[in-house]
């Protein structure tokens, strides 16, 4: 039976934790930046060598941001604990990217909204409305997830979009919604629905500011193509 090597039987200078502390987290591998987390491995794995499993296994970084507890815990060596803790990191790393740590987030620009929605939108796998509230100095106030699958104007209904809105007493709005694909190209029913959408906000008063398509890395604002 083959005994691995504890990370505490490493070398000092080889051990990710404390090459961290040194010289910094960008030195260290994604494996290695992950065992800093878990802490811990299994019986037959050290904490470096589970994490490049789970990495392989989760098709890196970009499947470990959409994966469930239970996918993780699916992979052999993660349990509760281990899932736990990296669906809370994975949590963390999607709400700094979408409030810059909590900070009020200011909407001037298309590429405001999609530097906000980007990151954690680009690698869905299935299509999601998203709408972003905003509040009279055009500060985002909510976000919040309206609907998951094929984005037509016979599954958005205008009282899901906006009812929140008008919870949240927002004086405006902006949809965004993301292309699996990676292609952000709007389809003749995107255009529907972001016209039926707008024709809505003048009468509910709540103003509808633009519609983004997400890419992979890319985007286009239906404001900018003069959809609305």
């Amino acid at each position: 039976m083959n005994i691995p090597i504890k990370i505490n039987d490493l070398p000092k200078n080889e051990r990710p934790r404390e090459r961290l502390l040194r010289y910094g987290a960008e030195v260290l591998s994604n494996s290695e930046l992950l065992a800093t987390i878990l802490i811990n491995g299994t019986l037959k794995e050290n904490a470096i060598n589970l994490s490049s499993r789970i990495l392989r296994e989760s098709k890196g970084l970009n499947g470990i941001l959409n994966m469930s507890g239970k996918e993780f815990m699916k992979i052999k060596g993660v349990g509760e604990a281990k899932a736990a803790q990296i669906l809370a990191i994975v949590e963390l790393v999607k709400r700094f990217n979408t409030f810059k740590s909590g900070e009020n987030y200011k909407i001037k620009q298309p590429s405001d909204a999609a530097n906000m929605v980007m990151y954690d939108m680009c690698s869905l796998k299935k299509e999601h409305l998203r709408v972003i509230m905003l509040n009279t100095k055009n500060i985002v106030i909510a976000v919040k997830d309206i609907s998951v699958g094929s984005i037509n104007s016979s599954i958005v209904h205008p009282r899901e979009v906006f009812s929140e809105a008008i919870k949240r007493s927002s004086a405006s709005i902006i949809i965004c919604h993301n292309h699996p694909s990676g292609d952000p190209t709007p389809s003749s029913e995107d255009i529907k629905v972001t016209q039926r959408l707008n024709e809505c906000s003048k009468l509910l008063g709540i103003g509808l500011l633009d519609h983004l398509i997400i890419g992979n890395g890319v985007y286009i604002s239906l404001k900018e193509k003069y959809v609305i």
